[in-house]
């Protein structure tokens, strides 16, 4: 049994609440109408409740590229609330990530919405974020799981662009924005990181070349997930920061869990044992 931290399920409370509105984002029947991408043809077999068989938990988490938590409070909490009460009524093996307003943070709204039984708070990585955010999942002892998010308008480009540029570069930075700012602040947040934290641990080497620290310094509660990446992106990570950090992901339904390729293993610590001290989870022995 593995744990998937990272996976993406409108339900049906989610979707009218997107039809409803006229301005993006907003579904158009099965249409994704977003500022910063194409219109996307969302197919509803998608969306769907997916077959969990092998898996001890599902965390699914909203699409931050929507640009939801960027929106104004008026507009923003009832697409949330939407998504709140669809993830909850999954059932298992399925979890998921909170999501809350950026535009007008609420750190007493956001403690409510994770006393339901959220495994943490999920941010845009375009998301500067709040103190008193943080605070009230360090409180919890709650993680934090760094999504990308919504991609800045760009005419004529090929419609995998935001997933090969800006998604990855917003990881790039919010990897070393929490380095820098957010670590000496909130010594005890564990982080997740979507998508091998956009490969920026390998530019370590250039890191250290402009004064920004030394190899080897390794946070044991940042944690970068696997979704969209390979074997051969995930050794080169594991040979960066180690196994410890590394944590499965799939990004379903748009990909499926990598397989590592480093054996039982390293593949029971990615799959198991990483994502449970992630969550906060005991370690089962069977």
């Amino acid at each position: 049994m593995s744990i998937d931290v990272h996976q993406h399920l409108w339900t049906s409370a989610f979707v009218d609440a997107l039809r409803a509105r006229t301005s993006p984002p907003h579904l158009d029947g099965w249409t994704l109408v977003l500022d910063g991408e194409p219109p996307y043809e969302v197919d509803p077999a998608d969306h769907e409740r997916r077959d969990t068989s092998g898996l001890e938990l599902a965390l699914v988490s909203l699409s931050s590229p929507l640009g939801i938590e960027f929106l104004p409070p008026e507009e923003c909490w009832p697409l949330l609330d939407a998504y709140h009460d669809g993830a909850l009524s999954l059932g298992e093996p399925f979890g998921a990530w909170a999501s809350t307003c950026h535009s007008e943070p609420d750190p007493d709204r956001l403690a409510k919405d994770l006393d339901r039984g959220f495994a943490g708070l999920q941010i845009p990585a375009t998301a500067v974020p709040e103190d008193r955010l943080l605070e009230v999942l360090t409180a919890r002892d709650l993680p934090l799981f760094v999504h990308p998010g919504a991609a800045a308008p760009m005419p004529g480009v090929p419609a995998w662009w935001p997933a090969l540029v800006p998604y990855v570069q917003q990881m790039h930075a919010a990897w070393h924005y929490f380095h820098a700012f957010v670590r000496p602040r909130h010594p005890r947040l564990r982080v997740c990181f979507a998508l091998l934290a956009g490969l920026a641990p390998l530019h370590s080497e250039r890191l250290i070349t402009r004064g920004g620290g030394g190899r080897g310094q390794v946070d044991r509660n940042f944690f970068v997930e696997t979704s969209s990446y390979g074997p051969r992106a995930i050794d080169a990570i594991v040979r960066e920061l180690g196994i410890d950090v590394v944590v499965n992901g799939s990004d379903a339904p748009y990909a499926t869990a990598p397989d590592p390729g480093m054996g039982a293993a390293a593949g029971h610590a990615i799959r198991v044992v990483n994502p449970r001290r992630l969550l906060g989870r005991k370690e089962t022995r069977t």
